[in-house]
């Protein structure tokens, strides 16, 4: 496949991601990908550092990418309501086990818990592919 194939293929990826995303995430790859705006017209916009921006966009391009939220949501008989919250609160956005105990009221424990099971889990749908 030529490059600029793959790059439109991951484009479209992306954009069908998109509404996995919520605030300003959502709306700096909105910028992004569907307004064509640059690092530096967004740097201006948010008042932030080019670099700063750059990193983001590039995380969030890694994190949209990556199979592991998506297989989560592609097996969710598999998991609780609770268990798809803490997938999504680590595997997309990215949070801490502490930030998500706060977020969601759960102990550090059953956070962790869930996690390892997640884990597992995919290891385990990963292995059957």
């Amino acid at each position: 496949m030529e490059d600029s194939s793959k790059c439109r293929l991951s484009t479209d990826l992306l954009r069908s991601r998109l509404n996995l995303l919520s605030g300003k995430d959502k709306l700096l790859m909105t910028m992004y990908l569907d307004n064509g705006n640059s690092y530096s017209q967004m740097a201006s916009l948010a008042g932030i550092d080019v670099a700063n921006i750059a990193r983001r966009i590039c995380k969030l391009t890694k994190k949209l990418l990556d199979n592991e939220y998506i297989t989560c949501l592609q097996n969710r008989r598999k998991f609780t309501k609770t268990e798809r919250n803490v997938a999504k609160d680590y595997f997309l956005n990215d949070l801490s086990i502490r930030k998500i105990t706060r977020k969601r009221n759960l102990s550090f424990y059953r956070v962790r818990e869930t996690i390892k099971k997640i884990q597992q889990v995919l290891l385990t749908i990963e292995g059957k592919n």
